[in-house]
């Protein structure tokens, strides 16, 4: 297995500092680790750029920034022209990174979710309408505002047409061009505890923590991951984070999957690990094997 870590932008044969960690336990477990320029990464036509430095060949895991799914994409074509094959492919990464691609499977444990495509406001009004009546919450195919909850997160009543519509704005203003496919709509839960953060290789949970905002806040031990087994499995994804919190009234509830490779790892999950749990739910796989998958 290779390791893929963002370089740091100022010093760009050193790892950025955020992810430095994860390498130094790589190196130390016989992984090689490589650097990918994430600036460049992040633009349009940069990837060939940005793995300039990426030599090892073999199959190789993303530990680093959120990227778009075009830009992935863009990413594991220059990969494979080096002979580096991604565990997750372009396809398997924009099912786990953007919300319409799981929704279906995970729509039991999950609030009820509606999406328009873009964001011109009729397609935003007919959501409301198609959520139905009541308190929603507001962000798009890949992320919230959720640290600006009531400017651009939390829609009180979805009747108000208006009044969504000013939440709307305001969280298409702070995304600005990294918004991403359109406005989700999802009922609001309310929920009584930290979130939990899970770690699914291949279908099967590894790791169990808490959520990076609250690192501090241990998982309850009667937290059962089992009642997400079979769906995430279902979902064929190779590496994959799911965010559970506890809605009033006991029931542990699904706020977020998300693509392994770009979710934060809280400080207080040793580095050691999540790398250990990557190397080992990875180590069947062989680079000819990896090839195979549809990308």
């Amino acid at each position: 297995m290779i390791l893929l870590v963002p370089a740091d932008s100022l010093r760009p044969r050193r790892v950025d500092d955020h992810f430095a960690a994860e390498a130094e336990a790589a190196r130390a477990l016989g992984i090689d680790v490589a650097l990918v320029d994430h600036d460049r990464l992040a633009r349009r036509g940069g990837a060939e750029e940005a793995v300039r430095r990426v030599h090892a060949e073999g199959v190789a895991v993303y530990r680093g920034w959120m990227v778009r799914s075009e830009r992935y994409a863009e990413f594991a074509g220059a990969l494979r022209r080096r002979n580096i094959v991604l565990c997750t492919t372009p396809e398997q990464y924009r099912r786990a990174h953007e919300m319409p691609g799981w929704y279906a499977e995970l729509s039991a444990l999950t609030p009820r979710s509606v999406w328009t495509i873009g964001t011109a406001r009729p397609e935003f009004d007919r959501a409301l309408q198609r959520l139905g009546a009541g308190p929603a919450v507001l962000r798009d195919y890949s992320k919230s505002m959720k640290h600006y909850w009531n400017d651009a997160a939390f829609i009180p009543e979805t009747g108000d047409g208006a009044a969504a519509w000013r939440v709307a704005n305001r969280f298409r203003e702070l995304r600005g061009a990294d918004l991403t496919g359109g406005f989700v709509l999802r009922t609001y839960e309310p929920f009584v505890s930290a979130e939990i953060r899970t770690w699914w290789i291949g279908g099967r949970c590894h790791l169990i923590g808490p959520h990076p905002d609250s690192p501090q806040d241990t998982p309850p031990p009667d937290f059962d991951a089992a009642v997400a087994q079979q769906p995430i499995r279902d979902l064929g994804l190779p590496f994959v984070t799911a965010d559970f919190a506890l809605r009033a009234g006991g029931t542990w509830r699904l706020i977020e999957l998300g693509d392994g490779q770009v979710s934060d790892r809280p400080r207080t999950i040793p580095p050691e690990t999540l790398v250990e749990a990557l190397r080992d739910g990875f180590a069947p796989v062989s680079p000819a094997g990896a090839a195979s998958v549809d990308q």
